[in-house]
């Protein structure tokens, strides 16, 4: 049974390799992106439509990955599900992967990116730890989100030996990260919050909260600056 189990495997990994390879190069102009969507419906776990993908994406572990419609996917991007059967990438309905991001679902980790969300160039998503962001997020170019906590307790036993911790990590719908901000293990970022360029986010975020600084800090409340608006107002 766990022989063939790996033979399937092998499989599915031999059809992904020849529909993208067939397909994934074939220039975005008319009929590049219709030919790659026809071909992808056969090889990944589930495909809406429309869907664009420009040619030159990477996708690994297809039988994992989920595709909203009205999903926007640019040159360069790299999208990897493999290695474990319960792995998830799910992009929701009209979400924008700009060019060059890296999502990275490893060891059992589901990575859920909500619809209307706009994900900029040059962005790097990682697990082992799940990672949630929510709709109508927006995130920055050159930003990383890594749910996973390096263990380096013991000084004698090289660091890459000593495992992981996988908290996770949330975003909440409405948050704006700026360009360059890096998320850590385990932080809750809440809803309608604004996090500026350079941030550093190891602590959990309040809703509505804007926040800067290495590591970040929270400076004002979007809420209560627009009530002590509307009372200047009356």
């Amino acid at each position: 049974m766990h022989n063939d189990k790996q033979y399937f495997s092998k499989l599915q990994r031999v059809q992904e390799l020849l529909v993208t390879t067939v397909l994934g190069d074939i220039p975005t102009l008319i009929l590049g992106p219709k030919l790659r969507n026809l071909g992808y419906r056969s090889i990944f776990a589930k495909i809406g439509s429309p869907v664009f993908i420009q040619n030159g994406v990477e996708f690994n572990g297809t039988c994992c990955i989920e595709l909203g419609s009205g999903v926007y996917i640019f040159k360069g991007v790299r999208m990897d599900a493999r290695g474990h059967k319960n792995n998830r990438i799910h992009l929701g309905n009209r979400v924008a992967i700009e060019r060059n991001v890296d999502i990275g679902s490893l060891e059992n980790t589901c990575i859920h990116i909500g619809e209307d969300t706009f994900i900029g160039p040059n962005v790097a998503i990682e697990g082992p730890g799940d990672i949630k962001i929510g709709k109508h997020c927006l995130i920055a170019a050159y930003s990383g989100i890594y749910a996973n906590n390096h263990n380096f307790a013991d000084p004698i036993e090289p660091i890459k030996y000593q495992g992981v911790t996988r908290k996770g990590i949330l975003i909440e719908d409405d948050c704006w990260l700026g360009h360059g901000v890096t998320v850590l293990d385990g932080v809750t970022i809440g809803k309608g919050s604004v996090i500026g360029a350079g941030a550093v986010v190891n602590r959990d975020i309040p809703p509505f909260s804007v926040a800067v600084g290495i590591p970040a800090r929270v400076i004002k409340n979007r809420i209560a600056k627009d009530l002590a608006k509307v009372q200047i107002e009356k």
